[in-house]
């Protein structure tokens, strides 16, 4: 792993706490972006711990060098920047933990480090699965549900005004490190909320947790791959990635008990 930070004092913190992480096998610190563009154009890492705001170029000026890179690293955005995520995640970072670091914040960013190379990892090998099923069978799996909670608001802020979103309005939701992304028909909201949370409570209105960073409105799916490299479902016209562990549960979620030929 790399991490790039200007402020030694946090760079030195940053790099012994991931030292201290039994699954990360070596750790290398830098002080500027470019020194960090450098050190990743002649070395391969899993991953990359960037602070936003760093002289020259930026955490998120080397995100998108990165971008272009065949082995892109996952990157994380270590900052005390709170009103930079949104644009952060934009540029397709995996976590975005705000300053100062707590270990047990640190460890879980290295838990989606790790589900991204093992994701990586799980989509060079060999398709397997069924291929791919039509999502419209998905409301037999809704028979029998009681009917849903009255519709929830979240309140939200863009800019300086605030607003409120329902939730039968949002057809998925990211995780994006302490936020979670709403998506809706026509928009994106950022809000300071868990996964879980929103996990919790939005599972008796048909919401269904498919990814680690990933809970979507099991009536707004119109298709589902559960096999080949990589299991998806189109959600409001949209791909939305299967986690593949999950994907019996999600696939008995949508369609009912998976049944083998007989």
């Amino acid at each position: 792993m790399l991490v790039a930070d200007d402020e030694r004092p946090v760079l030195d913190e940053l790099v012994a706490l991931l030292r201290r992480d039994p699954r990360v096998r070596s750790v290398h610190g830098v002080s500027s972006g470019s020194e960090a563009l450098r050190e990743l154009s002649t070395r391969a890492v899993d991953a990359a711990f960037l602070d936003i705001h760093m002289p020259g170029l930026t955490g998120l000026d080397l995100a998108r060098a990165l971008s272009r890179f065949a082995d892109r690293p996952a990157v994380v955005f270590v900052t005390a920047d709170e009103a930079r995520a949104l644009e952060a995640f934009d540029v397709e970072a995996v976590d975005y933990v705000l300053k100062p670091v707590r270990r047990e914040r640190l460890t879980r960013a290295v838990d989606r480090v790790v589900e991204r190379v093992a994701d990586r990892t799980a989509s060079g090998r060999s398709p397997d699965g069924a291929g791919s099923a039509p999502a419209s069978a998905a409301p037999s799996a809704r028979g029998g549900r009681s009917a849903p909670p009255e519709d929830e608001t979240v309140v939200v802020t863009v800019g300086t005004t605030t607003r409120v979103v329902r939730r039968s309005a949002v057809r998925w939701v990211q995780a994006q490190g302490d936020y979670s992304r709403l998506v809706t028909d026509t928009e994106q909201f950022l809000v300071r909320e868990a996964l879980s949370d929103l996990e919790e409570r939005w599972a008796p209105a048909g919401f269904l947790r498919v990814h680690r960073s990933y809970l979507v409105d099991r009536s707004a799916v119109t298709a589902a791959r559960f096999g080949g490299t990589q299991p998806a479902l189109v959600v409001a016209g949209h791909e939305v990635p299967v986690s593949r562990r999950m994907v019996p549960a999600v696939r008995e979620a949508l369609l009912g008990p998976h049944r083998g030929p007989s």
